[in-house]
């Protein structure tokens, strides 16, 4: 199949989730034969910090204006079996006026950000990477975040046909690497800032921090604010590239996850980042969400903490017991949630199988799923 994508980036990871999942993706998708083109705007942001432009199954088609890449895009439409617009795609509009026009037997749209897409649609901030008249010209609609998230985008956005496809990882570029003394802490996390996700970091790594002042934190990402006070204990780095990730998983006596808060509000919203730690044998201490026990087995594969309290009792864990959980989550995550499992859905979707397209919740009944985090960390110690 030739899949045209008109995105936010592929070839650089600062900053964005978009182009790890994409890269797993393409990269699973062309071991299988098929082929993607993805249009991506060459910003100075993200041409500073470029790291990646070959892979196998990609044609990475740059453009300074999307003006300058119609002609082309036009052309690849012609006989494309599918073609995909993304949220945050920086020339969405004229990108879905050119899809919708063209006679690819699949049109999708694949947001991989929709609990901020609802959000700002609910605060009536605009949201540029939408058409104005909603998501009804597209075949398919596609969403990073299940459960009811996805009879939002029906019932806000007109989607007619909705499907989850949840992050994954690049089994081959994500597993246990030997630990590096720079990135040894007891807890670390990779995640890039976010206004709404401070509040958990500040409970769940800062506070702990604080109180704990001989233990070792670290924390990777970019675009967290100058003015932000660190504990002396917290060790800052502002960019890992993703061939770094496995190293700093697997130095870390324990990973935290953690959730943006529209997206723990509307639950089954798993990053990519929690399968690529889960994929290194790390164990894992996650907020907790609706949905959560879906893809990792609270208290086995995971744990789950409501206070900073449960993430200190968490690193207290023997290290037998931390390693059993980071052993179970990894066999989780290469049995569901590599790219090539993606793509194989993705594959299936397009192709109108049966497993893809949901009506409503995903698969479990979303909302009415048991609360994931009661006991975890009391489960986990009793099984020592």
């Amino acid at each position: 199949m030739k899949l045209v994508v008109f995105g936010l980036s592929v070839s650089s990871s600062w900053g964005n989730g978009h182009a790890t999942i994409w890269r797993g993706l393409i990269r699973a998708l062309g071991r299988a034969g098929h082929r993607v083109i993805f249009f991506e705007r060459d910003t100075p942001y993200y041409a500073r910090h470029r790291d990646v432009t070959v892979l196998d199954g990609l044609d990475l088609a740059l453009y300074a204006d999307f003006a300058d890449a119609r002609a082309r895009a036009r052309a690849e439409l012609a006989d494309a079996d599918a073609a995909i617009v993304t949220s945050y795609c920086p020339d969405a509009a004229p990108a879905t006026e050119l899809v919708l026009d063209a006679p690819a037997p699949r049109r999708i749209f694949y947001d991989l950000d929709t609990p901020v897409t609802l959000e700002r649609l609910e605060r009536g901030d605009p949201v540029e990477y939408l058409p104005a008249d909603g998501l009804g010209g597209f075949d398919l609609v596609l969403s990073f975040t299940g459960g009811r998230a996805l009879a939002a985008l029906r019932e806000q956005l007109g989607a007619r046909r909705v499907a989850p496809l949840y992050g994954s990882v690049d089994a081959a570029v994500h597993s246990a690497a030997p630990a590096i003394d720079r990135y040894r802490a007891d807890l670390s996390y990779l995640g890039t800032w976010s206004a709404d996700r401070q509040p958990a970091l500040e409970e769940f790594l800062l506070a702990p921090a604080r109180l704990r002042p001989r233990s070792r934190f670290l924390v990777a990402g970019a675009l967290y604010p100058r003015e932000l006070r660190w504990p002396p204990n917290v060790v800052r780095y502002e960019h890992l590239p993703p061939g770094e990730h496995a190293a700093c998983y697997s130095s870390a006596r324990l990973s935290l996850n953690l959730t943006r808060a529209p997206m723990a509000r509307l639950g089954w919203c798993p990053s990519g980042r929690l399968f690529e730690a889960a994929a290194c044998g790390a164990p894992i201490v996650s907020d907790r969400w609706l949905g959560l026990e879906a893809f990792f087995t609270p208290g086995e594969e995971i744990l789950v903490a409501r206070t900073a309290y449960d993430v200190m009792a968490a690193i207290d864990l023997p290290r037998s017991v931390l390693h059993r959980v980071g052993r179970a989550a990894r066999e989780r995550a290469l049995a569901e949630h590599t790219a090539e499992h993606r793509a194989r859905e993705l594959l299936a979707l397009l192709g109108g199988r049966s497993g893809g397209a949901h009506d409503g919740n995903h698969s479990g009944g979303g909302d009415r799923q048991p609360d994931p985090a009661a006991g975890v960390l009391e489960g986990a110690v009793a099984g020592r």
